[in-house]
């Protein structure tokens, strides 16, 4: 008598999820036996936060200049303090402007503030009494920062003089609150960019220089000829790599909150939904830079080129996108950091603000799906 075998039928070799598992426990095994994808993953990272969270400083406190008093009197003492007293500078005092010239030629110093011998009988006479700084021009930013701290330092010492010249009441002051960031440290905001920096080289180069090395190897073409589908061949290689690129950011931002001591108001849903999401158009770039190159080296460059440098020159990280050129502004609305960068600093120093996000999660999404689309067409299932 035959009996029916109760045990489930197997799953064809086939099937769709076979295949997609085999894909990915083969690429997984590949990132683990490769050292430079580990290193690229989370040595890399770990230095450009280092750098950045130590080397890179746009503070501008205790700027070093030299402070000229041509004429010694109580009023030129009483400007003279409010110089010495400001958190901006480092004053070095003298009484000859030619004592400093070698000193901001050497860029010892940044700049010389001179008080000249006038300036007590100019201002007694109720003319208006001039305060000459004099710049080093090779530095524009740090000129203009020497410049606008001397004119403040100058407006607040002579509404002191007003406020005490006026009768009845004390001196008045403006007193200054700055939201999110109050001490105005450049790390707070400096560490979460370089978060999206990070991101950018995981997402973009490491799976350009992984896929264009299966190309040089011809292990491409061999996998082309199974029944490997095209999109089951770009989703077995970006899964392994959209998670190491979550547990590189998760290294970054536990060494941000833990380590560089930056604030973190925001919630670990907005963090991820918006890592995610920067990772489609990310993963997506590198895929077509390998499926056009199929080379190594010419994958790195594409890559540094076409995503590390617009990701850090064009993305607000380091320079105002309100001061580029128009032109340079239009290119910047294609930079998936351009979204990312801004979102990552708000949820870090000023918590969930969801239409932001929502706006920037829709842009990346729409930059990744084109990148993919690309990449599937590349990625044709025959050998180019």
């Amino acid at each position: 008598m035959r009996h029916d075998d109760p045990s489930p039928a197997p799953v064809s070799p086939s099937s769709p999820s076979r295949r997609l598992a085999a894909l990915v426990r083969k690429e997984s095994l590949q990132v683990i036996r490769d050292p430079s994808s580990i290193l690229i993953a989370f040595v890399l990272p770990l230095i450009l936060l280092f750098l950045f969270g130590y080397g890179v400083s746009l503070d501008t406190t205790r700027t070093r200049v030299g402070l000229v008093i041509e004429e010694t009197t109580p009023l030129t003492n009483d400007l003279a303090a409010s110089f010495q007293a400001s958190r901006y500078f480092s004053v070095t005092t003298g009484r000859d402007r030619r004592l400093f010239a070698e000193e901001l030629v050497l860029s010892r110093i940044r700049g010389i503030i001179v008080i000249p011998a006038d300036f007590t009988r100019n201002y007694a006479a109720g003319n208006r009494p001039q305060v000459q700084v004099i710049v080093d021009g090779s530095d524009p930013n740090t000129a203009n920062f020497v410049q606008n701290y001397v004119q403040g330092a100058v407006a607040n010492w002579r509404l002191q003089q007003q406020s005490e010249i006026a009768a009845g009441g004390p001196p008045i002051s403006a007193e200054q609150r700055f939201w999110f960031n109050p001490e105005l440290t450049s790390r707070s905001f400096l560490v979460p960019g370089s978060i999206a920096i990070v991101m950018t080289l995981v997402g973009t180069l490491l799976t350009s220089l992984v896929v264009a090395r299966e190309w040089e190897r011809g292990t491409m073409e061999a996998m082309m000829a199974t029944p490997v589908t095209a999109a089951e061949l770009l989703a077995g290689k970006i899964l392994p790599y959209f998670l190491l690129g979550l547990t590189s950011m998760t290294l970054c931002v536990l060494l941000a909150v833990f380590l560089f001591g930056v604030p973190f108001r925001g919630s670990v849903l907005a963090l991820y939904a918006l890592s995610a999401v920067f990772l489609m158009p990310a993963l997506g770039q590198g895929l077509l830079i390998s499926a056009a190159t199929k080379n190594q080296f010419l994958a790195s460059q594409l890559a540094l080129i076409t995503a590390f440098l617009p990701a850090f020159l064009l993305s607000g990280f380091l320079f105002e996108i309100n001061s580029m050129p128009t032109v340079i502004q239009w290119i910047t609305f294609i930079v998936p950091a351009r979204y990312l960068i801004p979102s990552l600093q708000t949820v870090f120093l000023a918590g969930d603000i969801w239409p932001m996000f929502l706006h920037a999660i829709l842009v990346m999404f729409l930059i990744g799906s084109v990148f993919f689309l690309l990449a599937a067409r590349s990625t044709r299932k025959r050998i180019a």
